[in-house]
């Protein structure tokens, strides 16, 4: 398998000049997919700036600078991906990966206080061993939730879909924001990336195809479920969200 790509080749969705050369680093499979991350490399030279060239990038990275979701990462072709935070102390540097309205990965400034959360999209829960649940997040994570009594699981209130806000010192959650009418959701793919609408009505569909969801903000659209990712109820959780 290669370790690098080329750059006229490389997902839409980076923010990278296409001609400025011939090859761009690839990044180690992860939490999130290619077209959904950036590697760390990129990060530090193309968008935010601390590095001219790779070289120095990589000294940056290794010499520990760098942390994401709350953790030191030392590999430049790690995968940051939607939502995840990054942090960079020494230059007081709190970051969110999310898409702008061009359906480009960009980094939005969060404030110190902020950057200690994470929002977390439900892809699957299960039970496991003693009848705890267990949520599967969009980030690769895995969330057990001890169950005091398995017969009668009071503590099953999360449902795919649904979002958590998770905090990164403890991994404990803060909040819980259900997929449902009325709720403010965060766009993720096709023609409406990157807009934050409330949701007016969700659409079963009886077959194989995804899910229809009716949202509105200034006029009212349609998208499939899996472009749905639920920020707040009344108000964004976090304010990088313009509502």
């Amino acid at each position: 398998m290669s370790r690098h790509i080329k750059r006229l080749a490389a997902p839409r969705t980076w923010k990278i000049k296409r001609k400025e050369s011939k090859f761009v680093v690839k990044p180690r499979p992860g939490p999130h997919s290619i077209e959904e991350s950036l590697p760390l490399l990129i990060i530090v030279r193309d968008l935010l700036g601390y590095a001219k060239n790779a070289r120095e990038a990589k000294k940056v990275i290794k010499e520990g600078k760098i942390l994401v979701d709350g953790r030191v990462r030392r590999d430049h072709k790690f995968p940051v991906g939607l939502m995840d935070i990054i942090e960079i102390p020494s230059a007081n540097d709190y970051r969110i990966v999310i898409f702008d309205k061009r359906g480009k990965l960009v980094l939005e400034k969060i404030g110190k206080k902020n950057a200690k959360y994470k929002l977390c999209k439900i892809k699957d829960k299960s039970f496991v061993k003693g009848g705890n649940l267990q949520l599967h997040l969009h980030d690769g994570r895995n969330l057990l939730i001890r169950v005091k009594d398995p017969c009668s699981p009071r503590e099953d209130v999360y449902k795919t879909k649904d979002t958590i806000v998770l905090n990164l010192e403890n991994n404990k959650i803060k909040a819980h924001f259900k997929y449902d009418v009325g709720s403010l959701a965060y766009i993720t793919g096709g023609s409406h990336v990157g807009e934050v609408a409330k949701i007016k009505e969700i659409k079963i569909t009886r077959s194989s195809m995804p899910n229809v969801v009716t949202l509105e903000n200034e006029e009212e659209f349609e998208t499939i479920e899996d472009y749905i990712f639920v920020i707040g109820e009344k108000e964004p959780y976090l304010p990088v969200f313009k509502w």
